[in-house]
């Protein structure tokens, strides 16, 4: 059995607890203090002495344990007392994005990758029971994750995509393919007579590569009904590439050997010829534009799979124990009583013995 908070930042509340408790000790000494020095010892002790000392700090710590239990409740806690096998269907897909230097230039705002960014999250919006998976490349290429129908989990790697992602610049299409291949082929289902697992490539990039390399690793896709889907980023006016600070500042552009600023420029050529290979198609990425709502729509009309049953953790909501716990302690501390009754303290006190 597993259990989570549904609001865990509410938790930083119990930190407060200890220093409630600090604070109202200290107050309490210090009333008790400044009484001393306006009563007399006789009078102290006379306006004292119908208290219960044990019964004072019995409610004092009953109202500090309501106050957890109640903080427990607001973060609401939750218990998983099974799993549901779920069935889902649909494609496997990598997700293959190009994280070279290029990808900084600002003719797409706020920058090419970050138009990638918010693009790539409209489409998994898009996606039903489909696994995904992430590729990140330019001169070479890293799987950041796995096929996974996560979609949050998806979110965070794609939030995460940087030019730091990869330690070789440049943009080698046939690298970027060869993960791709490998993510779809070790990662995922496998094909036989009595399964058929529909995959595709969906290439993000600014760049070219015309090598024989890439035309190669594109073929071996296909021969493997692997189709890919070529998303271009930029215009082909282009734009410098910024070079900034680690505060975000502007301090430059990007120069050649001959100290004169490079201008990137978006081509699309070799990205239409790989996609065509594969039976997939090209398009001009554009924030807001529809080169996300089409290639969903191609998406779909491909031939979806039933993956493997998926476990998922059901929580059930148990904050009312809690919040019952809270009230009964509190409940519990207003009951009990911190004098003695006027009869208990004055009785004896004027009997007549014989």
């Amino acid at each position: 059995m597993s259990y989570r908070f549904a609001n865990p930042d509410i938790l930083n509340l119990l930190y407060l607890i200890p220093i409630l408790v600090i604070l109202s000790v200290a107050l309490r000494r210090r009333i008790r203090k400044q009484s001393h020095s306006v009563f007399s010892k006789k009078a102290w002790a006379w306006s004292t002495q119908s208290l219960k000392p044990g019964v004072i700090k019995w409610k004092f710590f009953f109202q500090f344990l309501s106050l957890t239990f109640v903080i427990l409740a607001w973060a609401r806690p939750q218990f998983g007392e099974g799993q549901q096998k779920v069935k889902s269907e649909g494609l496997e897909i990598a997700l293959v994005v190009d994280v070279s230097t290029s990808m900084l230039a600002e003719d797409a705002k706020p920058s090419r990758l970050e138009l990638v960014k918010r693009e790539l999250r409209r489409f998994l919006e898009s996606l039903g029971g489909d696994k995904v998976g992430l590729v990140a490349f330019a001169g070479s290429a890293v799987t950041l994750s796995p096929l996974t129908p996560d979609k949050s989990a998806l979110y965070m790697y794609i939030d995460s995509l940087s030019t730091d992602a990869v330690s070789t610049q440049g943009t080698s299409f046939q690298k970027a393919l060869e993960q791709a291949h490998r993510l779809l082929v070790r990662g995922g289902l496998e094909n036989d007579e009595q399964t058929h697992v529909t995959k595709a490539v969906v290439l993000v990039s600014d760049g070219e590569d015309f090598s024989k390399e890439a035309k190669a690793q594109a073929e071996n896709l296909k021969k493997d009904g692997i189709r890919i889907f070529s998303l271009l980023v930029g215009t082909e006016k282009g734009a410098p590439i910024p070079l900034r600070d680690n505060y975000g500042n502007l301090v430059g552009y990007k120069k050649d050997n001959q100290n004169k600023v490079i201008l990137s420029e978006a081509k699309g050529e070799s990205l239409k010829l790989i996609s065509d290979l594969t039976g997939g198609s090209f398009k001009a990425l554009v924030f807001g534009g529809q080169a996300i709502p089409r290639l969903v729509s191609e998406l779909n009309q491909l031939e979806k799979s039933e993956f493997e049953n998926m476990e998922m953790v059901q929580y059930n909501e148990v904050f009312q124990y809690f919040l019952f716990f809270g009230v009964l302690f509190f409940c519990w501390s207003l009951i009990l009583r911190e004098r003695r009754s006027a009869g208990t303290l004055w009785k004896g006190r004027f009997e007549v013995r014989l």
